[in-house]
């Protein structure tokens, strides 16, 4: 059997070794004569899964002390409420910046706990660019500002984070975690869907400072509270205990295989910089992205014609290389190239859209 390379947009390739790891251990987990899939999360060896994964993870970010670590699930979806109810309760207000659908959607939940306003968007241009930001645009009592760190559908990522000013940053980073050093004692609260750079669907990982647990609105749900958690040590209820098993073994090959997040980023961008070098040379393909905004992760590209696209993402299908269609909302083709896939994957796409643009010119 012969593996394609998926340029999915989630859930994405996991790494080879981790998935070989996962295999050999799946009906025995260090002589413990069980699988993780069947274990009691309650049992002294998931215990130890799940505070190595932790460990891990704040070792990798260097995730600061004063920082809880939250195993949670509901997707990074459920945090479109979960954090307005616990962070939009001293002044009742949120500003939100539209940089895509999850953005958007981010804001119009908070819309319902409270005041939230959208203080920028790049909608006017199908979001193929970040908003230049500027801490004036944001109202000095918001209780945070929300961001979208890298968009998924669209193509676009914050270079450089917006000054606040002493406004509390929230961001979503699911299809970015751990793709480059993030400096996180720069935000109140972190959130990720795993699905992406991570671990399988299922997971969402959760990083907030202390001051910012504790208090939840009234109307919140026990299990929308963050405190239930961070008391709990993410076992207030059954985890995702496979998907978090799975994101140990990931955050063990960045440290030891790939070595380090510095690495990593070295790795994204050699592999993002072949991509869009070829785009930007190429007569029949384009990126949809303002180059100053462009993600390491997901690459837009269209040929301009519905029936060219059509004829290529089939094509490349064929070849092995599957899930290239673009999202209905860019249309065309995206490629995303997170953490798993390997360099080799990114050249011999590169490799085939050359050699489909000679024969289809």
């Amino acid at each position: 059997m012969s593996r394609v390379y998926n340029f999915s947009a989630g859930p994405s390739m996991l790494p080879e070794a981790v998935l070989t790891k996962a295999a050999a251990e799946m009906l025995d987990y260090e002589g413990s004569g069980q699988s993780v899939m069947e274990m009691s999360h309650r049992s002294k060896v998931y215990d130890a899964i799940i505070k190595d994964a932790e460990k891990l993870l704040r070792e990798v970010m260097q995730i600061p002390d004063n920082y809880k670590v939250l195993f949670l699930q509901g997707g990074a979806s459920s945090q479109f409420a979960m954090v307005p109810m616990n962070l939009m309760t001293k002044n009742k207000k949120a500003d939100y910046v539209l940089t895509g659908q999850w953005a958007t959607k981010a804001y119009k939940e908070a819309a319902r706990y409270g005041d939230a306003v959208a203080a920028a968007s790049s909608k006017d241009k199908t979001f193929s660019y970040i908003p230049k930001l500027d801490k004036s645009m944001f109202r000095p009592d918001a209780d945070y500002v929300h961001i979208c760190m890298n968009n998924t559908i669209y193509g676009t990522v914050y270079h450089e984070l917006p000054d606040t000013g002493d406004i509390p940053l929230v961001a979503d980073i699911s299809s970015c975690i751990l793709s480059k050093p993030i400096d996180v004692s720069k935000f109140a609260l972190l959130y990720a869907g795993a699905q992406k750079n991570m671990a399988p669907a299922g997971l969402t990982v959760v990083i907030v400072r202390e001051d910012f647990i504790g208090n939840a609105m009234d109307i919140t749900p026990t299990m929308f509270n963050y405190q239930t958690h961070a008391d709990n040590g993410s076992m207030f209820n059954t985890p995702p205990c496979y998907t978090i098993y799975i994101a140990k073994l990931v955050l063990e090959w960045i440290k030891n295989e790939i070595g380090g997040l510095e690495k990593m980023q070295e790795i994204n961008e050699k592999k993002a910089a072949m991509l869009y070098d070829f785009l930007d040379n190429s007569k029949m393909f384009k990126g949809t992205v303002v180059p100053e905004d462009r993600s390491l992760m997901n690459v837009p590209f269209v040929t301009g014609n519905e029936e060219l696209d059509a004829k290529f993402v089939k094509e490349a299908t064929a070849a092995g290389f599957v899930n290239l269609k673009g999202h209905r909302t860019v249309g065309g083709m995206r490629a995303s190239i997170y953490n798993a896939m390997p360099v080799e994957g990114v050249e011999k796409l590169v490799a085939f859209m050359k050699d489909f643009e000679e024969k289809n010119s």
